[in-house]
C-alpha cells in the first residue's frame, strides 16, 4: 500500500512538471504556434485545480473547523497541515495554479500590446518566482510600452 507522503510527493512532482513546460515554453519560446496554445488552453492550470480540489474537498472537515479570520487562525492551519503533507501540497498547488494563470494572462496581454519580449521575459520570470512583484512589473512595463499618447490624439 502507498504511503500517504509517499502519495504526497508524487502528486506534488507531477504538479511540479505540469507547470514549468508552459512557464519554458513563454519564456523562451514565445512565437511558437504551441506556446500560444498552450497558454490559451491553461490545462497546467486546470490539472493543478483537478488535484487542489481533490485534496481539499476530501478532507473538508479540516477546513470547516479553520479559523480563517485572525493571522492565528491562519497560522494555525500550517501548523495543523504539516501532519497532513497533501495539505502542503493543495497549498503549493493554489501557488503554482494562480501564479500560472496570472502568468499566462501577462504573456497574452503584453504580447497584444506589442511589448518588446525581453520585458515579458523579465514579468514571467519574476511572476513564476516571486507571484505579485511579476505582475506589477508587467503592468509598469505595458504601460512604458504603450504607444504615444501624442500619436493617439493626431
Amino acid at each position: 500500500m502507498l504511503k500517504l507522503e509517499t502519495f504526497a510527493e508524487i502528486i506534488f512532482q507531477i504538479g511540479n512538471l505540469a507547470v514549468l513546460p508552459v512557464w519554458l515554453l513563454m519564456i523562451f519560446a514565445p512565437h511558437l504556434r504551441l506556446t500560444s496554445q498552450v497558454a490559451q488552453s491553461y490545462i497546467s492550470v486546470l490539472i493543478l485545480a483537478f488535484f487542489y480540489t481533490l485534496i481539499v474537498f476530501s478532507n473538508i472537515t479540516f477546513l470547516v473547523q479553520a479559523d480563517f479570520a485572525t493571522l492565528q487562525g491562519i497560522s494555525n492551519l500550517f501548523q495543523q497541515s504539516q501532519q497532513n503533507k497533501l495539505f502542503v501540497v493543495a497549498a503549493w498547488f493554489h501557488y503554482l495554479a494562480f501564479d500560472l494563470a496570472v502568468g499566462t494572462y501577462i504573456f497574452q496581454k503584453m504580447r497584444s500590446e506589442c511589448v518588446p519580449h525581453i520585458w515579458i521575459a523579465l514579468s514571467l520570470l519574476f511572476t513564476f518566482m516571486l507571484g505579485p512583484f511579476g505582475f506589477l512589473l508587467s503592468v509598469i512595463f505595458s504601460y512604458f510600452f504603450k504607444p504615444n499618447a501624442k500619436t493617439e490624439n493626431v
